[in-house]
């Protein structure tokens, strides 16, 4: 690990977007406009942007019916609580309300927002070194393609192919947002204990490199990878990283089925193969899950059951294709961890191959399908899809780390295994 002594980097997150906002400032903040500020504000059809920086230590502002889970199953609103300075940016779709703050005080919220606090503390700061290595990774990645330093990959899109992946660049008018879709981020409403406070200052400053570039590492995560890991280029952009690679979630990673053809994953999807993550144990589960991930308990193997009117209903309204009747969906190309980067999906009307996994778990549930590792039967008129894992199943494991450090295992051992040939280097 190398020490630089540099300064404490910021972070603008994006909380909501909505017509009407409603703030409660809990102490005294100071307006860009030059007013003091304090208690419940209501704000609608802003004029301009507008920042509030808080003038006691202690003073938080508080944003009111704050939507978390987009999309998913468990999209639920709750009132939120934060640090830092509140920023509001008028736009076509209404305020967007941003929380501007320290990149280690982010990062107490965030291991508490993505796991349950009560962690152990090998699993708690190998998360921080992950989220911190991947915001700072995705900051510095905006800053490159900006300056014409990296390339910024095109989605294909045509009459009979649809291939799109959604990352962080996607956001505009900040660096990450407070979701899912970035690192789950609800303020200082979840930070719970000293157990987090602790493993973000134990580890303050570290972040993974790219062995090969020295570039900060796209330290990527999910719940359960299902067994083996997935290939970075097969869920986002079409770019290799050596750190992210194909590995068993098992003490030795390097046994493990190629699961790019089709009979290899249709028996590993089919069987409930040994992995960290194979796991039913409720007391390392509850400390990994939050309680509305906890409402999921068939993360590791599951099943889903559509009829053939219900999927053609369903994908109509995710996608806004209209396939006809649906008749048949065929895994094109699979990734190393048995999940399908490109599938054919056929009507009466019309065939289109959709790509990559998160587009096509997009399509095929209400919310997203727990992952594209899935093989396809038809029960008489039903499709029946069994799928493994839960999420895109790159980098770090979360409920394999969970099993690991309750093993026993180091972080710095959970980084290796997830990691592979991954430098650790303190940055400030």
């Amino acid at each position: 690990m190398c020490n630089k002594a540099t300064e404490r980097p910021t972070v603008s997150v994006g909380i909501i977007t909505a017509r009407a906002v409603d703030i409660v400032f809990h102490g005294a903040f100071s307006a860009s406009d030059g007013s003091r500020v304090e208690g419940a504000m209501h704000f609608e059809e802003l004029p301009e942007a507008i920042e509030f920086t808080p003038l006691q230590p202690d003073a938080r502002f508080e944003v009111k019916d704050v939507v978390i889970g987009v999309d998913f199953h468990w999209e639920r609103r709750e009132n939120q609580a934060f640090e830092g300075s509140l920023r509001l940016k008028p736009s076509q779709d209404g305020i967007i309300v941003i929380n501007v703050i320290d990149v280690e005080s982010y990062l107490r919220s965030v291991i508490s927002s993505e796991m349950s606090a009560t962690s152990s503390p090998a699993l708690l700061r190998a998360h921080a070194v992950i989220s911190r290595s991947w915001l700072l990774a995705q900051i510095d990645k905006n800053r490159r393609i900006s300056q014409g330093d990296q390339k910024a990959y095109e989605m294909l899109v045509t009459d009979t192919e649809i291939c799109t992946w959604q990352d962080r660049e996607d956001h505009t008018e900040f660096d990450v947002c407070a979701d899912d879709h970035c690192q789950r981020y609800q303020g200082v409403t979840r930070q719970t204990t000293p157990a987090v406070a602790e493993a973000v200052e134990a580890t303050s400053g570290m972040v993974l490199l790219d062995p090969d570039t020295r570039l900060l590492a796209d330290a990527r995560f999910s719940k359960c990878c299902g067994g083996v890991f997935e290939l970075f280029e097969n869920c986002w952009e079409p770019v290799h990283h050596s750190y992210l690679t194909v590995r068993s979630d098992a003490p030795d990673p390097l046994l493990y089925p190629d699961l790019r053809y089709e009979p290899r994953a249709r028996a590993w999807i089919e069987a409930s193969p040994d992995a960290f993550c194979n796991t039913t144990d409720t007391r390392v589960l509850s400390q990994v899950l939050n309680n509305y991930d906890q409402e999921t308990t068939d993360f590791y193997r599951w099943t889903v059951r559509y009829s053939a009117e219900e999927l053609t209903a369903l994908v109509l309204k995710r996608t806004g294709i209209d396939f006809g009747l649906i008749t048949d969906m065929v895994p094109v190309e699979r990734g190393t961890s048995g999940r399908i980067v490109r599938l054919r999906i056929v009507g009466t009307r019309r065939t289109v191959t959709l790509g990559k996994e998160l587009t096509i778990r997009h399509a095929l549930s209400t919310s997203h399908l727990r992952s594209s590792a899935f093989v396809v039967d038809r029960d008489g008129d039903d499709f029946v899809l069994r799928g493994a894992g839960w999420g895109h199943g790159v980098g770090l494991c979360q409920i394999g780390a969970a099993v690991m450090a309750d093993k026993g295992y180091t972080w710095q051992q959970i980084l290796a295994h997830y990691f592979p040939g991954a430098l650790i280097e303190k940055k400030y």
